[in-house]
C-alpha cells in the first residue's frame, strides 16, 4: 500500500524531508506501525521518531491516535505538540 508522509516543523527540520510517497509493507496497518517502522531508516529517523519524542500525529488531516488504522493512498502526518499562548 503506498502513503503519503508529512512531516512538519522541528520534525522536518531533524529528518531533512517535508513530504514523502512511500510504499509501506503489508505487516504495516497502523499510524503507529507507521512511525515504528520509519525510525528504522537510521539514527536521524530512530531519535525523531522514538516513543520517547512527544509527537502529534495526524491521519488524512484528522489528529490521530497509534492505533489508527491506515489505507492506500492516505496521509500520515508527523508534527511537534503545540505550545504557548
Amino acid at each position: 500500500m503506498k502513503i503519503q508522509l508529512r512531516f512538519f516543523a522541528s520534525v522536518r527540520e531533524k529528518l531533512g524531508v517535508s513530504e514523502q510517497t512511500v510504499e509501506v509493507p503489508e505487516e504495516i496497518k497502523t499510524v503507529g506501525d507507521v512511525r515504528a517502522w520509519l525510525a528504522l531508516r537510521g539514527t536521524d529517523w530512530a531519535e525523531t521518531l522514538s516513543d520517547e519524542q512527544p509527537l502529534r500525529t495526524a491521519y488524512d488531516h484528522v489528529m490521530c491516535e497509534a492505533d489508527t488504522l491506515i489505507e492506500d493512498g492516505k496521509e500520515v502526518a508527523f508534527f511537534p505538540p503545540v505550545t504557548g499562548g
